[in-house]
């Protein structure tokens, strides 16, 4: 009996890999299964050579600081988080590395020192958002012309969001085109923010992405149809929930590989040398049976010019 009590002694511990996520196994179903696919195509199989550790705040976003300790004191080898969790798990450990999908400036946020050497115990994939912030405004001008006053939906409960608002509000301001600031502090003032945009007057309404607007899209969505407003989004997701426009990175590619980064983390690599990488391709999403309720005509160009177009 002891010869195998002793060789189970020597087996070496599986790593584990703490998945942080601000929502819930349903929402995060389609970014869950490209990570995981991620980990597999660079060798992980779970349960066999890896462990996935997985912590849901089922959107309860003030949860996410206990649950980053909880994954801090299972001693994984790695955090993987996105949204909300990234300052959750920037909070917890300076030692533990942290590879995050992010929407925000990794920099002016301060995540980073820089995306070529980001310094610290963070890395991983941007979105790219302040960038795209104008390519935003002038593809919802062109698809509705008439656009002069824009609500900007806006969570404060995101790292970088000042930036991406003064980003934005220049870009609108450029085209002659008044943007209404609507912020609001996590999922629980949302409510009262849709109240705010809905009275605002607005032509159109632009929503910025991240964690609490995506849980809440079929919502959001919903409410720019009924209150006539095209959307302009910046995930595929959102339309897939309703919203008239999307522009940005795949969210499911940006998963994926994402889980690269934890294979070069779990193979000895210091996330302070690991450039935060930058989607070299993004997509514009088109849902053109929103764009029939509003009774939006698409040009050619437009259609031409879509990704992926919703019917």
């Amino acid at each position: 009996m002891a010869w195998p009590l002793a060789a189970r002694a020597q087996q070496p511990v599986m790593p584990g890999v703490g998945f942080l996520d601000p929502t819930s196994l349903d929402s995060s179903g389609d970014i869950l299964r490209a990570f995981r696919q991620g980990l597999k195509d660079t060798g992980y199989v779970e349960g066999e050579n890896v462990a996935i550790v997985y912590r849901f705040a089922e959107n309860q976003f003030d949860r996410l600081p206990e649950l980053a300790a909880e994954l801090v004191r299972r001693r994984v080898a790695v955090i993987a988080t996105f949204a909300s969790g990234t300052l959750a798990a920037k909070a917890a450990t300076t030692t533990i590395p942290i590879v995050v999908a992010t929407s925000a400036d990794a920099v002016a946020s301060g995540l980073v020192e820089s995306l070529a050497r980001p310094g610290g115990n963070f890395t991983g994939s941007t979105f790219l958002s302040l960038d795209l912030a104008g390519k935003r405004i002038d593809l919802l001008k062109d698809i509705f012309p008439q656009l002069r006053t824009l609500a900007v939906l806006s969570n404060t409960d995101h790292p970088g969001e000042r930036s991406e608002w003064q980003t934005t509000q220049r870009a609108a301001q450029a085209l002659g085109i008044d943007p209404v600031y609507v912020p609001f502090f996590g999922a629980r003032e949302l409510d009262n923010a849709l109240t705010v945009a809905g009275n605002a007057r607005a032509d159109a309404i632009l929503v910025f992405p991240e964690g609490a607007t995506m849980v809440h899209r079929t919502k959001i969505a919903r409410f720019a149809v009924e209150q006539r407003l095209p959307s302009m989004f910046g995930w595929s997701e959102y339309c897939d929930a309703g919203g008239l426009l999307s522009y940005g990175a795949n969210q499911r590619a940006t998963y994926f590989r994402l889980a690269t980064y934890a294979d070069r983390v779990l193979r000895g690599e210091n996330p302070s040398d690991l450039p935060v990488e930058q989607p070299t391709k993004f997509e514009l999403v088109l849902n053109l049976k929103t764009a029939k309720v509003l009774r939006i005509d698409v040009t050619t160009s437009i259609l031409l010019r879509a990704d992926k177009v919703i019917e």
